[in-house]
């Protein structure tokens, strides 16, 4: 099993601005422009928060945003209900030990879902993309208790205006 966080953040490390928008990295290249088909063909599993989830809606048609992995979505919405997306509450590092020793997980979004799996030292590798934005003030990445976290530099690559950083658990 590997557990991985694929996205990007701006140069002030956030996810998304200060209204969970994405508009900054629309604007500034497509998933076209990076390694993500190649990323993605490797996963079985994705997983994400409720919010994260809203954003992929907004892109129209989320069922086929990622057809081949199985997606589950973190809520505490009862009557959620999408095709192609299985509604999950509870512990994320408990449903992410229960997927199976021989899954790729890829952590969609942020804090509620990756904090979680940070402090127990559940995620294997960061695929971080940076872009040269600056918003000042939005949703930042990390947002685990304060602990040490060692990972190690695997690679750097340039997408486009993206710099994508690889580090796996040291």
């Amino acid at each position: 099993m590997s557990v991985c966080f694929y996205g990007c953040v701006t140069l002030d490390g956030y996810l998304a601005d200060k209204n969970h928008g994405l508009d900054w990295l629309h604007q500034t290249g497509a998933a076209e422009d990076t390694g993500y088909e190649d990323f993605y063909r490797r996963m079985d599993v994705t997983i994400m928060g409720r919010r994260t989830f809203r954003e992929v809606e907004s892109l129209g048609a989320p069922e086929t945003v990622y057809p081949t992995t199985r997606n589950y979505v973190f809520t505490h919405d009862a009557a959620f209900s999408r095709t192609g997306f299985t509604p999950v509450s509870g512990s994320v590092p408990d449903f992410v030990a229960a997927l199976g020793r021989d899954q790729n997980i890829w952590v969609i979004g942020g804090g509620t879902v990756l904090a979680p799996l940070l402090d127990c030292g559940m995620v294997d590798c960061l695929i971080l993309q940076i872009a040269p934005v600056l918003l000042g003030d939005g949703i930042p990445l990390f947002t685990q208790q304060e602990a040490l976290r060692r990972f190690r530099l695997e690679g750097v690559r340039q997408y486009g205006q993206f710099a994508e950083l690889t580090c796996a658990k040291a």
